[in-house]
């Protein structure tokens, strides 16, 4: 048994202070201090105790990008975006052909069990971004590998695959949402889209509950065509994934999204595999892409991508609103979770679920990070 002390524990709805969170490989409880009998002791230092972060939309980090299918760039990934706080994720693919899709889904299914990949945030699925988009929204996507929408690649690949996304309006769309919510699990998200007001709502009567990153490859909210983006916000059944980098998204929208979607908004990083490394030219799905400071391009100006940091995306909502650190955390952990079907035993410090912990400083730089147990990172 551990015991971590001298932090302040966010839990969903408060941040405790001057209590124990006692665990093993998974969540005991939480005590008072002068109870944790003969437990191991760890010091928060006064900072943060918070669950684990899970990124369910990124694509790379340290060089090295989900489709190369590479196992050793994905375990390279895993430990990486742990030193960030990230417990749990979705290596995210891009529009590439099906040959790269399954070589890049059976990576990750192998490296998916625990025993496979010990050191590094936990895999818990495939988040396939594309290739079932429209290409005058392709954004950095690669038009040559754009499909039409195909219920059978998604259902054959149904183990693995936790979200993917479509555009609603794309001819066959509808049909393929709809067979593949009444035969699998799958969550669907609408994205690289130029759906309009009523094809948006059409998608998410047809089984849509979700927008791929929020704003960034739809059409916008209007106030006589309110768009993806104004269907997405009216629905609660649908959750928004945001990219609080402030370059794709205003900062001053922060605060108005989260006052909308409540605990239907997820923080995601969509950060390619320049995150982590110094400004130059990567490639992201096969095409250059020019990286300055927080801006990831493609030679014409296109957005391609992030380097955020999943934790830097909550201390950016932080930083920009008012709104309280626990909520802001819940973003980054257990609205992910929910939306991915896994809040059951991930996504917050409660009793029973994995013990996927961090401990952060003030500004919430994470100084040591634990999975299922075990201290994978300490600063």
């Amino acid at each position: 048994m551990k015991a971590i002390v001298n932090g302040k524990i966010i839990l969903p709805g408060e941040i405790l202070e001057g209590q124990a969170l006692l665990f093993d490989e998974k969540i005991v409880g939480i005590v008072p201090a002068s109870e944790i009998g003969d437990a191991e002791v760890i010091d928060a230092a006064g900072g943060f105790v918070s669950p684990g972060l899970i990124d369910i939309h990124i694509h790379g980090y340290l060089g090295e990008d989900t489709s190369d299918g590479s196992e050793e760039g994905l375990l390279k990934m895993a430990e990486g975006i742990a030193q960030n706080g990230v417990t749990a994720w979705l290596p995210t693919t891009m529009t590439v052909s099906y040959d790269e899709l399954r070589r890049a889904f059976d990576a990750v299914r192998k490296l998916s069990k625990r025993e496979n990949n010990p050191k590094g945030a936990q895999m818990l699925g495939v988040n396939a971004e594309g290739p079932f988009i429209n290409p005058s929204k392709k954004g950095a996507q690669a038009v040559e590998h754009i499909r039409p929408a195909d219920a059978n690649f998604l259902i054959e690949n149904s183990d693995i695959i936790r979200l993917f996304t479509i555009a609603p309006e794309m001819p066959g769309a509808l049909d393929c949402i709809r067979e593949v919510t009444q035969k699998t699990n799958l969550r669907v998200s609408m994205g690289h889209t130029a759906a309009n007001y009523e094809e948006a709502k059409a998608g998410i009567e047809a089984g849509v509950r979700h927008a791929t990153h929020l704003f960034n490859a739809m059409t916008p909210l209007n106030h006589r065509d309110p768009g993806v983006v104004g269907a997405a916000l009216a629905d609660d059944r649908v959750m928004t994934e945001m990219i609080a980098d402030t370059f794709h998204i205003s900062a001053d929208l922060f605060g108005l999204v989260a006052k909308v979607k409540g605990d239907n908004l997820i923080l995601i990083t969509d950060c390619t595999r320049a995150g982590g490394l110094a400004d130059g030219v990567y490639t992201l799905g096969g095409q250059p892409i020019y990286v300055k400071g927080i801006e990831c391009r493609l030679k014409d100006g296109t957005i391609a991508g992030s380097v955020l940091r999943l934790n830097n995306a909550v201390r950016n909502v932080r930083a920009h609103t008012n709104l309280p650190l626990e909520q802001i955390v819940r973003m980054a952990s257990l609205n992910p979770a929910r939306a991915i079907g896994v809040a059951d035993r991930k996504g917050s410090l409660e009793k029973g679920k994995d013990a996927d912990i961090i401990l952060t400083d003030p500004d919430f730089q994470v100084q040591r990070t634990i999975i299922g147990g075990e201290t994978v990172y300490q600063k």
